[in-house]
């Protein structure tokens, strides 16, 4: 230890002798350090926030929707609408898939809803079943949802998205109050609790739900639905179960061979998939800047140690003529290096967290600093420096202390 110690004093000693090129030895790996702390705990972050936002959609979710639909990074896109998908559609797929748990038909259209005086010209009005709760991880924070029986019973009920409530009510308490959905009055049983936007960007507080059969005959006249929600009983079961529903419903639309499907089974896993390949790619961007940040660091010292042997000689020859081994010299010249690279790679390290946490904050992203990344970036600091220090080591002790004593 105390071998360490005097080997750390003598190389501070030389460092100071050349500041402007320990500086500049120091910023390439602190850079380097820096980056590739800040890019691994950002993609930690993000890959936390899609589990979230699955989380938010619901467990485990299928959603097979009428007509084709493509699928974008952080968006679903309607291209073409059909009319045949049906509640007789999704009975079929909880009877007769063996992948999925639970099953929920749903419909939905823009309508005004009024309350008094004050009209929201353009609300999303879903017609639901009773489980769609359940499914979509969606649940009522005042009142309740909608029952089995108001469903059979074409009930007027309306449970109310959190922002619908708070712009038509204020403070006022809803439940029991009456609303105009369309022209069709119903009564209040229910507000959602707050649920923000989704992956697709759709906000999930300014909607109201209906009974789907109330939905389907009192306001829209028809008997086709645009979404059935299906839930696999676990994360396995999603892509065997797209296959198996694929199958079945081209059966009941009797969908020949060569003709495309009148509906898509969107597997949500599949959209935020092609959210994380975006992210990979600012990764690998990430972690070449790294490497170059590193490389650079190792260049520069590589310079001042050899610049530090040349300055050197004369020490390295009285020390070789004292008795120090080889060994000891080598010791040295890479102590000093890879404090040079572990002095850079500790600032990286401390600033890398301080501004991924910031980062965080501005983008209001979980808070999840990758311990990894960091432990990497450390190792690969040292790395950097124990390489950057090899050669001029080996330069050092090939000085021949007859030469040094001589003055040749």
């Amino acid at each position: 230890m105390k071998r360490i110690l005097l080997n750390l004093r003598i190389g501070v000693r030389s460092l100071l002798s050349f500041k402007l090129r320990s500086t500049l030895a120091i910023l390439g790996v602190f850079l380097g350090t820096l980056s590739l702390v800040v890019v691994t705990s950002l993609s930690a972050s993000l890959a936390v926030q899609t589990e979230q936002e699955i989380e938010k959609l619901g467990r485990n979710l299928l959603i097979i929707s009428s007509g084709q639909v493509r699928k974008h990074a952080r968006t679903v896109r309607y291209m073409s609408q059909a009319t045949n998908l049906t509640v007789a559609d999704a009975e079929a797929i909880a009877a007769e898939s063996t992948h999925v748990k639970m099953v929920s038909p749903s419909s939905g259209k823009l309508f005004p809803v009024r309350y008094g005086g004050k009209v929201l010209p353009a609300i999303l009005v879903t017609g639901v079943m009773p489980n769609y709760p359940q499914i979509r991880s969606f649940y009522v924070q005042e009142g309740r949802f909608v029952h089995w029986e108001d469903h059979s019973n074409l009930a007027k009920v309306v449970v109310l998205g959190a922002r619908v409530a708070e712009i038509l009510f204020g403070s006022q308490n809803p439940i029991g109050q009456t609303v105009l959905v369309h022209r069709v009055p119903c009564r209040v049983i229910g507000v959602m609790e707050p649920k923000g936007s989704d992956i697709s960007g759709a906000d999930r507080d300014s909607q109201v739900f209906v009974p789907l059969n109330t939905y389907l005959r009192s306001l829209v006249n028809q008997t086709h639905v645009n979404t059935i929600f299906a839930q696999t009983y676990e994360r396995e079961s999603m892509a065997p179960a797209e296959a198996e529903i694929t199958g079945l419903l081209r059966l009941r639309h009797r969908i020949t061979s060569g003709k495309e499907d009148d509906f898509t089974v969107i597997n949500m896993r599949d959209v935020t998939a092609l959210q994380s390949q975006a992210m990979d790619t600012v990764s690998t961007l990430g972690a070449v800047s790294s490497a170059v940040s590193f490389v650079i660091g190792g260049m520069g010292i590589l310079s001042i140690m050899i610049l530090m042997v040349s300055e050197r000689r004369m020490e390295i020859g009285i020390r070789r003529a004292m008795g120090s081994r080889k060994r000891d010299i080598v010791f040295q010249f890479l102590t000093e290096s890879s404090f040079i690279s572990l002095l850079g790679g500790v600032a990286g390290a401390v600033v890398g967290v301080l501004g991924a946490s910031v980062i965080f904050g501005l983008w209001e992203l979980p808070y999840e600093v990758s311990y990894s990344g960091v432990l990497l970036a450390l190792a690969a600091s040292v790395a950097v420096g124990v390489l950057g220090g090899v050669y001029p080591s080996k330069k050092a002790i090939s000085i021949q202390p007859v030469h040094i004593l001589r003055g040749s």
